[in-house]
């Protein structure tokens, strides 16, 4: 702005100053003109009163030198001409100011002479005889005025020059000054020009609005920062070169990856082929899904395009952690494999026992024995059907019973009595050791907890063996112990003794069903009990079921 006032201003001097100029030189032209054709008609007319005086004798020696004079008949002839000879002439009647002064007395005139190759001015008077004396002098055209005074010109107009380009300066810095002093930030805390008051005001206007938009901005980032930072999915947002435009903290922390530099690739965070391909399919405008292994850890991708307009801008992923849901997907497939493989064995042997009969294979004495093996496969059979129940409905989270106080003392004492025959079956000493100890719970599930962990400790105990069960409380709580001194567990085992169906001894898959200590699992979590596991291979193994106190 500050060049262009300053070109404006410059422009408009120079073009002042040539106006001047041309001025100047035409006031100046006429001024000498006017001031010749003066001195000619003065001198004009005293020859004139010369020659009428004296006659021809005057012009022929007393006239003043410069000037040209010639005197003309009043038919045109010329009679006297003191530069040229009168009788070369031609007739002057035609002469603008011969004509004049025949007609008015005098006259002038001023063209541009042939003869004398320059620009001249003649004055004509009428004499008493009616001739016409006429004196001419060569004038100054305007070319060679300007020629004449074009070197003082020239200083002047360097002169102008130099002060036009000092004040234009001088005056544009002046007229910018204010307009450099506006505080956008705050336009109109400062005085400026009234021309200017409109654009300052609209300004405001614009500054109050932007300062609005951009709070609500902030406002909105920072309400979309609090919801996807709270987020347990990941959130990524790309564009079309596949550059990171936003990432929230769960995204980062599925992916196992640092925080990514702004403008970078997405691919930064993973170099998976999966992930690449579904940004890739996303970018190219088609919804893309994907599974992560990311060492332990299953996350899910969906990838889907973005479009802005009908042209795709970029894409959106989403990253779920679906660990837990491929974990229990995996546990349904054993689950359902493993009781299909415990429902067909007895099953099968139920089956063949009874087709046996059925074909009269059987003598009548062993006919017992086969029906007791029936009895006992469907006893199974009934006992698996119902901890599949069990555990179902733990699973579910359903009601399994009225909560009531219970004696672990004697809950144990039932459960050791129960157990009494298939101990003495084992040769497995069983001992019941502690204190009376009162816990809320479903008395019911307290029971199959101490069962199972009973039953367990005789059937994978060795014969002499001894299974010691105790009942205690602290001040943390009731705690029901259970110690064997069978084969024990291995160390890669434990984490999975509760596992649905899992065994460690294959040999003993025979007996049981397999699920006992997942009841107990289960069931102690329903209780807000919590189970816990100490085991040496070849000498034992202690579960201690630790429930909590009234109110806690």
């Amino acid at each position: 702005m500050k060049r262009q006032i300053f070109r404006s201003i410059l422009a408009v001097s120079l073009a002042v100053l040539l106006a001047v100029l041309v001025l100047v030189m035409g006031v100046l032209y006429g001024y000498f003109q006017d001031r010749l054709t003066a001195e000619l008609a003065q001198t004009t007319a005293y020859i004139a009163h010369s020659v009428e005086l004296a006659g021809a004798d005057y012009l022929e020696s007393g006239l003043p030198e410069g000037r040209r004079v010639t005197w003309v008949a009043a038919d045109g002839t010329v009679l006297f001409d003191n530069r040229e000879d009168p009788a070369a002439m031609e007739n002057h009647a035609g002469r603008a100011e011969i004509r004049d002064a025949l007609l008015l007395g005098h006259g002038s005139a001023a063209r541009y002479s042939d003869t004398l190759s320059q620009r001249t001015v003649y004055y004509a008077l009428r004499l008493g005889d009616g001739s016409v004396l006429r004196l001419s002098d060569s004038g100054y055209s305007l070319w060679m005025l300007v020629v004449q005074a074009l070197q003082p010109a020239a200083v002047v107009v360097l002169l102008a020059l130099f002060l036009a380009l000092w004040l234009a300066g001088r005056v544009s810095r002046r007229l910018v000054a204010p307009i450099n002093a506006i505080d956008w930030s705050d336009p109109g805390s400062q005085p400026v020009y009234e021309e200017l008051a409109p654009l300052v005001g609209k300004l405001r206007s614009q500054n109050r609005q932007i300062q609005s938009q951009l709070w609500e901005l902030r406002r909105r980032q920072e309400t979309f920062d609090a919801i996807t930072g709270h987020m347990s999915e990941g959130l990524l947002v790309v564009d079309r070169e596949t550059r990171l435009l936003s990432c929230n903290g769960a995204a980062l922390r599925l992916l196992d990856a640092q925080a990514v530099p702004e403008g970078e690739s997405v691919l930064a965070l993973d170099r998976e082929e999966g992930f690449r391909r579904c940004v890739e399919e996303a970018l190219e405008g088609r919804r893309c899904e994907t599974l992560l292994d990311r060492g332990g850890r299953c996350c899910r991708v969906f990838a889907n395009p973005v479009e802005q307009d009908g042209a795709l801008s970029g894409a959106v992923l989403l990253v779920l952690d679906v660990t837990e849901k491929e974990r229990r997907e995996t546990l349904r497939r054993e689950f359902a494999a493993n009781v299909s493989h415990e429902l067909k064995t007895p099953l099968t042997s139920i089956l063949g026992t009874a087709e046996i009969l059925e074909n009269g294979m059987v003598r009548a004495e062993d006919t017992a024995h086969f029906a007791g093996n029936i009895r006992r496969e469907a006893q199974r059979l009934i006992t698996l059907v119902g901890d599949i129940i069990k555990l179902s409905r733990l699973d579910e989270g359903g009601p399994a019973g009225a909560w009531e106080t219970v004696d672990l003392y004697e809950q144990a004492e039932e459960v050791l009595s129960r157990l009494a025959n298939a101990a003495r079956a084992r040769q497995v000493d069983m001992t019941l050791e502690g204190a009376h100890a009162r816990v809320r719970g479903v008395g019911r599930m307290i029971g199959e907890i101490i069962y199972n962990l009973c039953d367990n400790a005789v059937a994978y105990n060795h014969p002499g063996g001894s299974v010691k069960v105790t009942v205690s409380e602290d001040e943390t709580g009731a705690k029901l112990t259970v110690a064997d001194t069978g084969a024990g567990i291995p160390r890669e085992a434990q984490e999975r003794v509760f596992e649905r169906f899992y065994r460690v001894d294959k040999s003993h898959s025979g007996s049981g069903t397999g699920l006992g200590l997942s009841i107990v699992k289960h069931s102690a979590a329903y209780l807000g009990a919590r189970v816990e596991l100490d085991s040496e291979l070849g000498k034992g193994s202690t579960f201690t079921v630790i429930f909590p106190r009234d109110g806690q």
